[in-house]
């Protein structure tokens, strides 16, 4: 290119009227208030009814309840062949729900002799006389029974935790009463009765205790564990009628409100030169409260006093029948309790559930819920949940539950009407202005969550999420 030629280009490129970035130092710009990624649907704290606690506290009362329930005994690992029961956890087994002596458990724990099994192998066969417990440590098996008709009927699965050959003290002549046939491989550990026998006989304390167990199982009770209330039906003429009376728990549980706190910091000069437009105390304090609330809704489903995930029954926890969750899966969730409002899933378990019945050719139905279409199983809304917790990538768990007071289901405890209420019982306390002149403000919100009858809320455990890979 030539001189000239740089010249007449220099010319033809010489700005002819003001930039834009010089333009915009005299304009007002448009701005949106401050944004926030971590505020999600919370569907939870939206559909849960909150009942007014005022003084603090809310006690549970119920009927009289003799049942024993299962719950799940824990382990730690310290290699591929060292797996070990913690002994505490020994007391999940109903014969020993309560049992006082910690040095007792730990050797019974220590009874128990680790083995491997394979996937489909038979643990025990229908029929044969109980000789061990088995506690499972890892893996995945059926218990399936001869049907009326001789066929095989799957009755249900055993996973981490459980256990089974404990119901032997409760037979005369023990036998099993179903085949137990390993889905995948994994981990037992197993005691056998001799062994257990041999303690049994040695210790008064653990003989007064199953003693006392025993007996406390011989009372009569209804298909719920409760204490049988005696009623006449059917009868003509002057039968005598018997008498009767509702027994109360005389433990009822109670539920103290929780809570979550932060101190909001501003400084001063910051609330006072730079408030306009918008006011920097005012979007400070509204993103923090949304913080607060998915806390909130976090703990009510995680924490292990009162969240549901962990005070469920563990009679209303089932595991799936194959690893991802599918109809049959919840339809059983179903099936566990009457008038189920609602559903609780991660979004990837939600995906997963649509897979499966992708490769049925079923397409769920929705529902409308404020303007919003829910998907739904059976007329039930499934709900999004991203706090439900997927271990390793791959497992998690679906809620189901039945809500309100009125329905003896699930329901939110807060206290409205607190000092400096900012939201229904969330408020916000002024803590005055320190030496480096930042205002303090005290944002605290207060709630907890009661389970009031235990099939209000059930749990489809052991999800698998995971996209197969095609």
């Amino acid at each position: 290119m030539t001189i000239e030629a740089d010249r007449d280009y220099a010319r033809e490129r010489e700005q002819l009227s003001l930039s834009t970035a010089a333009a915009r130092n005299l304009a007002t710009t448009t701005k949106s208030a401050p944004q926030m990624r971590g505020i999600s649907s919370r569907w939870l704290i939206r559909r849960l009814p909150w009942v007014q606690v005022s003084g603090g506290t809310y006690r549970v009362n119920r009927r009289l309840s003799l049942a024993v329930g299962r719950g799940r005994v824990s382990f730690v690992q310290a290699g591929a062949d060292d797996v070990r029961i913690i002994p505490e956890t020994l007391r999940e087994i109903p014969v020993l729900r309560g049992f006082g002596d910690d040095g007792l458990l730990a050797e019974l724990a220590g009874r128990f002799t680790l083995r491997e099994f394979r996937s489909g192998e038979v643990i025990v066969e229908e029929g044969h006389p109980i000789e061990e417990v088995f506690i499972v440590a890892h893996g995945r098996m059926e218990r399936i029974a001869t049907g009326k008709y001789g066929g095989q009927e799957t009755l249900g699965v055993l996973a981490d935790g459980d256990h089974l050959g404990d119901e032997a003290l409760l037979q005369s002549d023990p036998l099993w009463t179903a085949t137990v046939k390993a889905a995948t491989a994994g981990t037992l550990l197993t005691l056998r009765w001799e062994s257990f026998l041999e303690l049994f006989n040695r210790s008064e304390e653990l003989r007064e205790h199953i003693t006392g167990f025993l007996a406390h199982s011989s009372r009569k009770v209804n298909s719920k564990g409760e204490v049988e209330i005696a009623v006449a039906a059917g009868h003509e003429g002057e039968a005598e009628i018997p008498g009767s009376f509702v027994d109360y728990d005389l433990a009822p549980r109670e539920y103290e409100l929780s809570l979550t706190q932060t101190v909001l910091r501003v400084h001063s000069r910051v609330a006072d030169l730079y408030n306009d437009p918008m006011n920097q105390i005012e979007h400070q304090l509204r993103l923090t409260v949304e913080e607060i609330r998915e806390r909130q809704e976090w703990e009510l489903l995680n924490n292990r006093e009162f969240g549901l995930l962990h005070n469920a029954d563990y009679d209303q926890r089932i595991n799936t029948w194959s690893g991802p969750p599918t109809p049959d899966d919840m339809d059983d969730l179903l099936s566990m309790r009457r008038g189920t409002d609602l559903f609780l899933a991660h979004p990837r378990a939600i995906a997963a559930f649509f897979r499966e019945c992708s490769k049925r050719g079923i397409y769920p139905d929705s529902t409308d819920i404020g303007g919003h279409r829910i998907p739904a199983w059976r007329g039930v809304p499934i709900f999004p949940c991203g706090k439900i917790p997927v271990t390793g990538g791959q497992m998690t768990s679906i809620v189901a539950m039945r809500t309100g007071e009125q329905d003896q289901g699930v329901i939110g405890l807060h206290q409205t009407g607190i000092p400096d209420e900012y939201d229904p019982s969330l408020n916000v306390r002024f803590m005055g202005i320190d030496d480096q002149a930042i205002i303090r403000y005290l944002v605290t919100a207060y709630y907890s969550v009661a389970i009031l009858v235990q099939d209000a809320v059930g749990i489809l455990e052991n999800v698998h999420v995971a996209a197969p890979r095609s």
